[in-house]
């Protein structure tokens, strides 16, 4: 892996001392960054697990960032604190997600799923566009999004997207269907960002079934089979390890290509038609931009 030679925030969702943000942040700090923001709703735990990261590798440069992406007051005084304290940044990893939780909102309405794993990344990567453009202009940059997404998409709703409803909690609807629609936004979100910005990477992966805490959306979902979906997890999923190659990959990769997603590892071709249709991508992004309007 080549050597990291400047800032990078890395938004994760860090429970413990698990995660592909965890893992990322470890093994990314193994090689030399200038900084790396590991941002988290929980401080006392994203402050646990820097400290462990940091007795693996004593002089890696981690610093917390909170950020609560289902509310916008949090996503703009984290992008506040991070331009004051960074003045670059060359990697940003859209991580974090909750998967097939039970109905809810976001702070500012949004059904919980869509609002987290689309709306509040949008607005987080909006908010920080300006800085990591800033950087791209450098000499030997090299600035690159990743967006993390899933083969879920591929349980959206059949007509794409159910935008007028998703400023209600969409309790009528699959909490796998919901899902699925906010994975194939990240997709969605990732070809149309690349399109605008020719000077920064943007690429989305799936990291395959991996066995992290994103279990506890089913389980609260589907309390009656709980167990099985444990069973399942702890049986089948792969490893965080081996979970976190393809966005690694994707952030250090000569070959990986903007404005692409791909399967584990460095795969291409393998989303659906509907994360392929042009359509969907332009009416996903004009309503994502409508919605964050006065926002920046």
């Amino acid at each position: 892996m080549s050597e990291i030679p400047a800032s990078w925030a890395c938004r994760s969702r860090v429970i413990g001392n698990i995660g592909l943000g965890r893992e990322t942040v470890y093994q990314l700090s193994k090689h030399n960054p200038s900084h790396i923001y590991l941002a988290a709703r929980s401080k006392a735990k994203a402050e646990a697990t820097i400290s462990e990261l940091k007795k693996l590798v004593p002089n890696a440069p981690i610093s917390f960032l909170e950020l609560d992406l289902a509310s916008f007051d949090s996503i703009k005084k984290a992008v506040a604190t991070f331009n004051e304290s960074s003045d670059r940044l060359d990697l940003l990893f859209n991580n974090a997600g909750i998967m097939a939780c039970p109905p809810g909102l976001t702070k500012e309405g949004y059904e919980i799923q869509f609002g987290t794993n689309h709306v509040g990344h949008a607005l987080f990567t909006k908010l920080l566009l300006p800085q990591l453009k800033k950087t791209a202009a450098e000499p030997g940059s090299d600035v690159r999004i990743i967006n993390l997404s899933s083969s879920a998409h591929a349980h959206a709703p059949k007509q794409g997207y159910l935008l007028d409803q998703v400023k209600t909690d969409m309790r009528q609807t699959s909490t796998w269907t919901r899902y699925g629609q906010s994975k194939l936004a990240n997709i969605h979100f990732n070809r149309e960002l690349a399109r605008r910005n020719p000077d920064i990477k943007c690429i989305a992966v799936h990291p395959g079934f991996v066995r992290t805490n994103l279990i506890a959306g089913p389980e609260a979902s589907h309390p009656l089979f709980a167990w099985l979906l444990r069973l399942v997890n702890n049986t089948v999923a792969i490893s965080v390890q081996q979970g976190a190659l393809n966005q690694l990959w994707a952030a250090t990769s000569k070959d990986a290509k903007t404005g692409t997603f791909y399967f584990p590892v460095a795969v291409e071709g393998r989303d659906s038609a509907q994360a392929k249709d042009d359509k969907l991508s332009k009416q996903l992004w004009d309503w994502t931009e409508q919605e964050l309007e006065g926002q920046a």
